[in-house]
C-alpha cells in the first residue's frame, strides 16, 4: 500500500512538471511570434518612411516616431534608428504616455492595448502631417492611417487612402499594391 502511495505521487510530481514545462514551451513560442511581428513591424514602418512622402516642413531635423505607451516594438524601432536613416534623416523613436503628451511626430504608433485612445490622438494630431499605425482589428475603418494585422496566419497592413490624403500625405503606388485599401 505504501509503495503504491510513492509510486501515485511520483507520477503526479512527474506530470505536474510534464504540464508546466509545455506551459513555459507555449508561452516561449507565443513570444517568439509577437518578436516575428514587431520584426515584421520594424521592417514595414521603415519602407513607409521612404515609400510615403511627407510635406517639405516635415523633412527639416529629425524624422520622429512617436509611440503611445510601453508598447513592446518600441526596442526594435530604437534598434532601427541606431543603424539606419530615413534618407537624410536621422530616426528618433519618442515615447508618450498619453495623447496629450503626442508632440510633432511623422509616425505616431498606437499598439493594441492603447487602442481605445484612438479619437484623442486623431484630435491631438489634426491638421498635422501625421501617419497613425495601429495594430487591431478594425482601426482602419474608424480612422488609423495604416493598421497592422494578421490574416490567414500572416501579417498584413490595412491602408486608408482617405485619412492618409487628409493628413497631406502621398503614398507610393509601390506601397498601394502591397497594402488591403480601405
Amino acid at each position: 500500500m505504501l509503495e503504491r502511495k510513492k509510486r501515485f505521487e511520483t507520477y503526479a510530481v512527474r506530470r505536474v512538471l510534464i504540464v508546466g514545462i509545455v506551459c513555459l514551451l507555449i508561452q516561449n513560442i507565443a513570444k517568439g511570434q509577437d518578436r516575428d511581428v514587431h520584426r515584421f513591424q520594424k521592417l514595414f514602418i521603415y519602407n513607409f518612411s521612404k515609400f510615403i512622402k511627407w510635406p517639405e516642413n516635415y523633412k527639416e531635423g529629425d524624422f520622429v516616431i512617436g509611440v503611445l505607451g510601453d508598447a513592446p516594438i518600441k526596442k526594435h524601432l530604437d534598434q532601427m534608428a541606431s543603424e539606419k536613416k530615413a534618407g537624410a534623416q536621422n530616426f528618433v523613436i519618442k515615447t508618450f504616455k498619453s495623447a496629450t503628451e503626442i508632440t510633432k511626430c511623422h509616425i505616431l504608433y498606437i499598439p493594441s492595448r492603447k487602442s481605445g485612445t484612438l479619437p484623442d490622438c486623431i484630435a491631438k494630431v489634426k491638421n498635422t502631417a501625421t501617419l497613425i499605425i495601429t495594430e487591431k482589428p478594425g482601426m482602419g475603418k474608424v480612422g488609423s492611417s495604416i493598421n497592422f494585422l494578421i490574416v490567414d496566419g500572416k501579417p498584413r497592413f490595412e491602408l486608408n487612402r482617405q485619412v492618409i490624403d487628409d493628413s497631406n500625405l502621398r503614398v507610393s503606388s509601390e506601397l498601394t499594391k502591397l497594402a488591403i485599401l480601405i
